[in-house]
C-alpha cells in the first residue's frame, strides 16, 4: 500500500507518447468496467482513446496502491456537477482526488481530503486570450492582464486560466460556478483570492500552488483547507501506470503557493 501523511498533497505525472507496448496498453484495458469501456469506444481519434485509457488507468492503479484493493475492483461515482468520488470499500482515511489532462499528458492529484481541484493546459496552444479574458475572468483580471508587459502577457493568462479551473473542480461543480464570480492576485506573499458577494466563500479557507512541468505545461492545485492550519508538501512522481514512478520535483518550477 501507498501512504499519504495528512500533511501531503501527492502529484502523478503520465506523458503518453511514452506508452507504446501493445500488451502494457491492453492491460489496461482490462482495469475499464463496462461503462469505461463504452466511453472508450465513443472517441473517433486514437490520440483520444490513448488519453481515456491512460487517465483512466492511472487513476485506478494509484487509487488501488493507497486503498490496498485491486484497480479493476475499484468503483467510481459522480456528483452531481459530474465531480467523481471513490465509491467502494471502507475508508479508513478520506481520500481526494482529482486527474486533468492536455496534448499528451495527465496528472493525477491525490490527498487526505475531499475538496482538491487540479488544472493543467500546454502554455504554447493557441486561444484567443483576449476574448476569453473578457468572457470568463472578472473585471478586475481582465484589467489586470491588459496591463502586463507582451513578455508575461501569455504566461498569466494561464496562470489565471488554470487557477480558476482548479478552484472550481476543488469545489466540485465546475462551470456552475461563474468565473467571474471569483478573482486571483499575484502577490509578494503568494496567491491570493477574492470573491464576489454571491459567491458565498472565504480566501482563509483555501490554499493554491503553481508550477510549470518541463517548461511547457502550467499545472495549479487548489485545495479547500484553512491557511491558518499551515500549508501542504506537494510531492511529485512521473512515470507509466502499472510499470514505474519516480520523483521528478526537478521537472516542476516556478512554484508559487499561497
Amino acid at each position: 500500500m501507498l501512504d499519504i501523511p495528512g500533511n501531503e498533497i501527492h502529484l502523478w505525472f503520465v506523458e503518453h507518447q511514452q506508452i507504446t507496448d501493445e500488451a502494457l496498453l491492453q492491460s489496461y484495458r482490462t482495469l475499464l468496467n463496462a461503462e469505461e469501456e463504452k466511453r472508450l469506444q465513443r472517441f473517433v481519434f486514437p490520440k483520444h482513446k490513448l488519453q481515456f485509457l491512460v487517465s483512466r488507468a492511472l487513476l485506478r492503479s494509484v487509487i488501488g496502491q493507497y486503498m490496498g484493493q485491486p484497480p479493476a475492483s475499484l468503483i467510481f461515482a459522480r456528483n452531481a456537477y459530474g465531480k467523481p468520488r471513490i465509491a467502494s470499500f471502507e475508508q479508513s482515511l478520506p481520500l481526494g482526488f482529482n486527474l486533468s489532462h492536455t496534448n499528451d499528458l495527465t496528472v493525477l492529484a491525490v490527498t487526505q481530503a475531499a475538496d482538491i481541484g487540479v488544472d493543467l493546459e500546454y502554455i504554447t496552444r493557441k486561444v484567443d486570450i483576449l476574448k476569453l479574458a473578457d468572457r470568463y475572468f472578472s473585471a478586475r483580471e481582465a484589467e489586470e492582464l491588459r496591463a502586463v508587459g507582451v513578455a508575461k502577457f501569455n504566461e498569466r493568462f494561464f496562470e489565471l486560466w488554470t487557477l480558476k479551473e482548479a478552484y472550481i473542480k476543488a469545489c466540485g461543480m465546475g462551470l456552475a460556478i461563474p468565473l467571474r464570480d471569483f478573482s486571483f492576485m499575484f502577490e509578494e506573499q503568494g496567491i491570493a483570492i477574492s470573491f464576489a458577494e454571491e459567491r458565498e466563500d472565504y480566501p482563509d479557507h483555501w490554499q493554491f500552488w503553481q508550477f510549470m512541468y518541463k517548461q511547457q505545461f502550467q499545472v495549479a492545485l487548489a485545495l479547500k483547507a484553512e491557511v491558518s492550519k499551515g500549508p501542504k508538501n506537494v510531492l511529485s512522481r512521473a512515470g507509466i501506470p502499472l510499470q514505474d514512478f519516480d520523483a521528478c520535483e526537478a521537472l516542476l518550477t516556478n512554484k508559487i503557493s499561497n
